[in-house]
């Protein structure tokens, strides 16, 4: 557990925000059990990597009920799941509340995100090319988001505004920034720099299990290609674009 604790404090540097590595946060981490699981050897097949599976019917998820969401029918892995539970209990000790927004998509959930945007931003950006890279700086393709594996979920607002300054959740940011990895947790998407020249803007309300997540990842970028992004408006400008490559890989060095 001691490892963990310093890979917090690793994790907080590479963010930018300074943590002490507080005693309560090592307090947290001797009282939970490692985010490592027997069922994070298991491999994902090439469809449920690109999110083509109904997660409702996998006996792997389980439904995210209050007071960890206010809203119905959303789905996680179980190890994701009971990992969250425990960072959720130790945040309230801290007045900290975590509230999932969203969790597990699969390629259908996805398609209609991005093909609302994709018709919306038509008029405005007719090139498909510069379309498909706007819509990317928040949202992924159908087929290479992480959401679908089960392993991602976002919390309490989908503005980064909310979580810096005077924002309504910095406390939750900052709380996340400083305990999150000890129960398995990393931000992906973090502020583009030499570290992180591609991807998709920041998020700090996105963050992920890495226990599964990482291995996800990696098995992904093995086994899928650019020209297997495909069925949905604008699937052609995935190649032009690189997607696996440059949003896929694209996540923070702690989550790679």
């Amino acid at each position: 557990m001691k490892s963990l604790v310093l890979f917090s404090c690793f994790l907080t540097a590479v963010i930018g925000i300074q943590s002490t590595c507080s005693p309560e946060a090592r307090a947290v981490s001797a009282s939970v059990s490692s985010p490592l699981s027997d069922s994070s050897l298991n491999m994902l097949t090439k469809e449920q990597l690109m999110g083509q599976f109904d997660p409702a019917v996998d006996s792997n998820f389980v439904r995210v009920e209050a007071p960890y969401t206010a809203r119905a029918g959303m789905l996680l892995r179980r190890e994701v799941y009971e990992a969250f539970k425990k960072m959720w209990q130790a945040a309230r000790k801290e007045n900290i509340t975590l509230t999932i927004l969203s969790s597990t998509r699969n390629f259908e959930q996805q398609k209609k995100i991005w093909e609302g945007k994709w018709e919306r931003f038509a008029k405005e950006t007719p090139d498909s090319e510069e379309r498909a890279l706007r819509i990317l700086e928040y949202s992924s393709m159908p087929g290479t988001s992480r959401h679908h594996w089960g392993t991602d979920l976002d919390i309490n607002d989908l503005n980064d505004a909310s979580f810096v300054g005077k924002g309504e959740h910095r406390a939750v940011y900052e709380w996340m920034v400083k305990n999150a990895s000890l129960f398995g947790f990393g931000q992906p998407y973090t502020e583009k720099g030499p570290a992180r020249p591609y991807g998709y803007n920041e998020e700090k309300w996105h963050w992920s299990y890495l226990p599964l997540a990482k291995q996800y990842r990696a098995q992904y970028i093995k086994e899928v290609r650019d020209e297997d992004i495909t069925g949905f408006k604008g699937a052609e400008t995935a190649v032009l674009i690189g997607v696996v490559n440059k949003y896929v890989s694209g996540v923070s060095l702690y989550c790679q």
